[in-house]
């Protein structure tokens, strides 16, 4: 099956170059550095040793940081490769990546595009994280005999069936990695059934990724700006859940008069229909991202910038984590907690299934089963702040016990690490 894959995106090629300039127009790809997709780069190789990460997006990539800064700190003259696929990554990373990291957009998994970027850099360690296995790219960095680990692997039921179905194309893949660590039993059991060799449960690095970065001066006047407000967040929304943030905020209003509802699209792009279907039915909202000002008026604000994220968790006392009330899986609570923000979701959380059972398991989960049921929580916990606190402060706690991963991860990644010059 490997191989009908291989043919299918040789021929497919032409149409994968349309593709990407299409989506450089939309702007959801950077045009100056389109070649890096087709494996070509105007940046040198350093010299030294070099290890190569690919992560997905944002989250994945924020999540490796810490790994990132241990394997800089065991390779005093090596470098890290980071690659991602999105836009958001990619800006943040600028920001976010110490001294001797840096990153590369993936290319496309077509052989031609494989083949220059491996050629290009060499990469002495590759190291997938989580979900994102490219066919063509994976295998031929297993091919030129490159070590390869997959951290933090994640395979939801979903994409378990899915592989069940393709078994001939995942399985020598999974099979060639030198080693599999994983997050939970769960997934060890699915990737081991697929065809990886001895996985480990390790965890999620995401308990120990470093908290979202918030502006002290922006922080300060929005601080100024909504004063003692009642206000609650709705994070990292996504379509299909609008319209329960819209209802919920109806319910809530009714409670609380000078209620503010705070609402971070997961996809910026679905800012301005937001303000126009809110704005139809009456609420007065304000968009930040084009500088509407948020005033005792403002009814929805919708914070439609990006890698301001933690700004928004620290003036929140309670966010409702997106992507829960649809069948996506879930955003990351972890994210939220870490800043003292208390978080409710709905019941699709499978892509965190190792928090939210640690959540469980202490008693400090507020996992919604319907729509309808979100309004009288966050009620409950909006009526009493103190209670709110201290379900913020349980919920970190539990985060906080599970930090140690990273030390976990490390030590089962460093015997493949490059030596040291």
């Amino acid at each position: 099956m490997l191989n009908l894959y291989r043919a299918a995106t040789i021929a497919a090629g032409p149409l994968a170059g349309v593709a990407l300039r299409r989506r450089a127009s939309r702007g959801k790809e950077d045009l100056s550095r389109l070649g890096e997709r087709f494996g070509r780069t105007s940046a040198s190789r350093p010299p030294g040793a070099l290890v190569w990460i690919h992560a997905a997006s944002v989250g994945e990539s924020l999540s490796v940081l810490p790994l990132v800064e241990r394997m800089l700190n065991a390779l005093p003259r090596g470098h890290v490769l980071l690659t991602t696929g999105t836009l958001s990554s990619a800006r943040l990373l600028k920001e976010r990546l110490p001294e001797r990291a840096f990153h590369q957009f993936v290319p496309i998994d077509r052989p031609d595009a494989v083949c220059r970027f491996l050629d290009h850099w060499q990469p002495e360690l590759a190291i997938w994280v989580e979900s994102e296995l490219w066919p063509n790219l994976l295998r031929d960095t297993q091919l030129r005999q490159i070590p390869t680990v997959l951290v933090q692997g994640r395979m939801s039921a979903k994409s378990y069936r899915y592989w069940r179905w393709a078994r001939g194309l995942i399985a020598p893949l999974l099979a060639g990695f030198d080693q599999v660590l994983v997050q939970t039993q769960a997934d060890a059991n699915r990737f081991r059934d697929l065809g990886a060799v001895q996985p480990m449960v390790t965890g999620t690095l995401k308990y120990a990724a470093p908290v979202l970065a918030a502006e002290e001066t922006t922080l300060r006047e929005l601080g100024n700006a909504l004063g003692a407000r009642t206000r609650w967040l709705a994070a990292s929304v996504h379509p299909g859940e609008f319209e329960i943030v819209y209802q919920t905020h109806l319910v809530l209003r009714s409670r609380f008069p000078d209620l503010l509802t705070i609402v971070v699209p997961r996809h910026p792009s679905s800012a301005s229909y937001l303000e126009k279907e809110w704005a139809s039915k009456g609420l007065s909202c304000a968009r930040r991202g084009v500088g509407m000002e948020l005033s005792p008026e403002t009814e929805i604000y919708i914070a439609d910038t990006m890698g301001e994220l933690g700004l928004f968790y620290r003036i929140s006392p309670l966010a409702l984590i997106g992507g829960s009330f649809i069948d996506h899986g879930g955003q990351n609570p972890i994210e939220a907690i870490q800043l003292d923000c208390a978080v409710l979701t709905g019941p699709s959380m499978f892509n965190f299934s190792e928090v939210m059972a640690d959540l469980v398991a202490n008693g400090v989960s507020v996992s919604i089963g319907t729509p309808a049921e979100l309004p009288e929580e966050l009620s409950v916990l909006l009526a009493a702040p103190e209670h709110a606190s201290v379900l913020a402060q349980q919920q970190k706690k539990v985060i906080a016990a599970k930090a140690g991963v990273i030390d976990k991860v490390f030590e089962a990644l460093v015997c493949r690490l490059p030596a040291p010059e």
